[in-house]
């Protein structure tokens, strides 16, 4: 109850100093505008729907990018680190990927799919699968070696020791590539949505930019900001303590 009281004040506060400021008229209003005409553009959306149907929407997509993206990177990593001809071919492909934004395969995707869903998952599975990968990889690498020849030493079969030894052991690796994937996959989808039509979360905010409405752009940031802190919060929190108890990692 302490830890949710101060997040509560610390966010009251937060709310307290953006109404002072924007009561200043430090900047225009219509630029900066004050919290209580964000939470009236926020209920005016709820309530006719359009909120709700393009976080559906962006929802889906980065569902099952995301998705797409941790059946791919997680074996990929795993294999990556136990196997040298892979890590020195594809792990230096995968490498040079981990360097490039995933806003650039945008112009691959709309020429190859055309203006669609198509694209946009793409560009989302592209900016999350090298983070999981990598972030799987490394996660494997750490484990101390004794883990798989103990296995062997007890007869356990090649390929058991993937999935009873190392995919186990590398949860913690795992959990964390998991949260890094989430995070850029949303950045991926809001890259894809913003530069075209795509009726999601994005698109509303260019509708914001286009018609100078700053209360739309703020309020459709806050929708995805709690989006990202609730599937923190519950669902990576959860998996995160859960992780720490099995493993000894903590007392959270």
């Amino acid at each position: 109850m302490t830890d949710v009281l101060t997040r509560v004040l610390f966010f009251l506060a937060l709310i307290g100093i953006w109404a002072l400021v924007a009561a200043q008229h430090v900047w225009d209003p219509t630029l900066f505008p004050s919290p209580w005409k964000v939470a009236q553009t926020l209920l005016e959306q709820f309530h006719s729907g359009a909120l709700i149907t393009a976080t559906a929407i962006s929802l889906r997509r980065v569902l099952i990018g995301y998705s797409i993206s941790l059946v791919i990177g997680v074996p990929l990593g795993i294999l990556l680190a136990r196997q040298r001809t892979f890590d020195i071919t594809v792990g230096s492909l995968v490498s040079g990927f981990q360097s490039l934004p995933s806003i650039c395969w945008l112009p691959l995707a709309l020429l190859w799919f055309g203006l669609n869903d198509k694209a946009i998952l793409f560009v989302v599975v592209a900016g999350s699968l090298v983070s999981i990968t990598v972030a799987v990889q490394d996660g494997v690498k750490n484990l101390p070696s004794t883990y798989v020849r103990a296995a062997q030493t007890m007869g356990t079969p090649g390929w058991r020791i993937y999935t009873d030894v190392l995919l186990p052991a590398s949860l913690p690796a795992i959990l964390t590539g998991a949260k890094l994937g989430w995070g850029y996959a949303w950045r991926a989808l809001m890259s894809g949505e913003l530069l075209f039509v795509s009726l999601g979360l994005g698109q509303m905010l260019m509708q914001g930019r286009e018609l100078a409405d700053m209360s739309q752009v703020i309020s459709v940031m806050i929708v995805i900001m709690a989006l990202g802190l609730l599937t923190d919060r519950v669902i990576f929190g959860s998996l995160e303590r859960h992780v720490r108890r099995r493993w000894g990692l903590g007392t959270s």
